[in-house]
């Protein structure tokens, strides 16, 4: 080999390394920081739910399906890599918006859905951002893309008041959109050890807030309390369950709201309801189910039987219409949640994404039928 082929092989033998260390720091980035071992074990050795020997939190039980639930497909992690089969074919509807479309006063009883578990909340004069992810809802670009673009971009939102977090999994919890809101006038509130992630992302200590399930926080009129979920966490194959998950019960002046967060189905919710209940709207999560992992996300039956454990006038639904996270077609859960809705007679919230949404005043329409 002459020398220029050296000197052409050891410049792309630089470039490559370059790139490889380039996206080993993005990644790492991504993940973001937690706590240490021995933090948590001092932090959270009183919990109930958290096991010092493991280094783990638990869910507040383990559940016991038949044998017909707990059997089912895995999807195997090279599939995010890849365009969907149970994608939308196209565009899903939605009311794109800038700054100007929000009102300068929030409402005292208002929602907008951005797709997925993204939502703003507009209570008592005060605007709550829940969940907010708006791109892909992976470590890196490519792997688990959305079905289309957010209907809003994370700088034409209007002025925040408290950012919530119910858990770090990456379709819950994104990189760029805490950095993004770090230095702006914005209170956070995330389950225990999230706070980690947030700081070293930039956010203040003193504007985070980290919740255990029934711990409260106040902001002027509104209280925010964690519940229990039946879930796991993690943003690696090293951290799982390192944090908290939580669902929130939201109460303003007049309006109770409950955020169910990712979960499976258990007793939680009958103690949610009747220690926190009735709620004028449950935002309920909907979507990836698969009967492999029963404890991970509600089957739409059960998103019917949250509604009467909790005690809630209106279901709103979320985490659809965004990302393939399970193995049937992007409709099939809103579909079969509908469909369950009207045969129990179960008021339903189904707008666009994008659509300003007051329960009993705004008219919403099965907008995934005809796609």
């Amino acid at each position: 080999m002459n020398w220029r082929w050296k000197r052409v092989l050891g410049m792309v033998s630089l470039i490559v390394l370059v790139l490889l260390v380039a996206t080993a720091w993005y990644v790492y980035d991504q993940i973001g920081d937690r706590y240490s071992q021995e933090e948590s074990r001092a932090k959270y050795a009183k919990i109930s739910y958290y096991d010092s020997g493991l280094d783990e939190f638990v869910s507040p039980e383990k559940l016991v399906y038949s044998k017909e639930k707990t059997t089912g497909g895995d999807p195997g992690f090279m599939r995010f890599f890849k365009k969907s089969p149970n994608a939308p074919q196209t565009g899903l509807p939605k009311i794109q918006l800038s700054r100007s479309d929000f009102s300068e006063v929030p409402a005292d009883f208002a929602f907008y859905w951005f797709g997925h578990s993204t939502a703003l909340i507009e209570l008592d004069g005060k605007r709550l951002l829940i969940d907010p992810v708006f791109e892909n809802a992976g470590p890196l670009p490519g792997i688990t893309e959305r079905f289309g673009k957010s209907p809003v971009k994370k700088e034409d939102l209007p002025e925040i008041d408290v950012l919530m977090i119910t858990h770090d999994h990456y379709d819950h919890l994104e990189t760029n959109t805490i950095k993004y809101f770090a230095d702006k006038d914005v209170e956070f509130v995330v389950p225990l050890g999230v706070g980690a992630r947030l700081k070293g992302w930039g956010v203040p200590e003193d504007k985070i807030a980290e919740l255990a399930w029934h711990e409260a926080y106040q902001f002027e009129s509104i209280d925010i309390t964690a519940a229990p979920g039946v879930h796991y966490s993690g943003r690696s194959n090293k951290d799982r369950n390192k944090t908290l998950w939580a669902a929130y019960v939201i109460r303003g002046k007049q309006k109770t709201i409950f955020w169910s967060g990712d979960t499976g189905y258990s007793k939680h919710f009958k103690e949610i309801g009747a220690m926190y209940g009735p709620f004028d709207v449950a935002f309920v999560e909907i979507d990836a189910w698969n009967k492999g992992w029963p404890n991970t996300h509600l089957f739409p039956d059960e998103v019917i039987k949250v509604m009467s454990d909790v005690k809630a006038e209106y279901l709103f639904p979320i985490h659809l219409a965004t990302f393939d996270l399970a193995l049937h077609p992007w409709k099939e859960s809103i579909q079969m949640v509908s469909d369950l809705a009207e045969k129990t007679n179960t008021r339903i919230l189904t707008p666009v994404m994008g659509q300003k949404t007051v329960p009993g005043v705004t008219p919403t329409g099965k907008w995934w039928e005809d796609l």
